[in-house]
């Protein structure tokens, strides 16, 4: 009857300025998740290790447990002789240590 068709109209503009356009956000989102969230932690993880193998004869400890402890012996490259008591020595893993608490005033092991 009355009804006209409708035809769309170009814009004029490439795929190419939408396609980034429509991701840039995204982009923007990955970077910032990268700085505040991902690099962080990467960093948290590096001192982590380090403080493991910084680990020597002589050290109070805290384990992931809650056990506070002296390391007595080192066993291997992932064990350790802890004294959580006097007389009384468990064998823990070493990456399951939490925390340093003081440093031992003898290097050797």
């Amino acid at each position: 009857m009355f009804v006209t068709a409708a035809y769309a109209q170009a814009t004029g503009t490439g795929g190419a300025g939408d396609l980034f356009a429509s991701l840039a956000p995204i982009f923007i989102l990955i970077i910032i998740f990268w700085f505040l969230i991902f690099r962080p932690q990467q960093k948290r993880a590096k001192a982590h290790q380090e403080m493991l193998n910084a680990i020597k004869r002589g050290d109070t400890i805290v384990t992931n447990g809650g056990l506070v402890g002296k390391v007595m012996k080192i066993i291997d490259d992932s064990d350790l002789e802890v004294e959580v008591s006097k007389g009384v020595k468990v064998k823990i893993v070493r990456s399951m240590v939490a925390d340093v608490r003081s440093k031992s005033t003898s290097a050797t092991n």
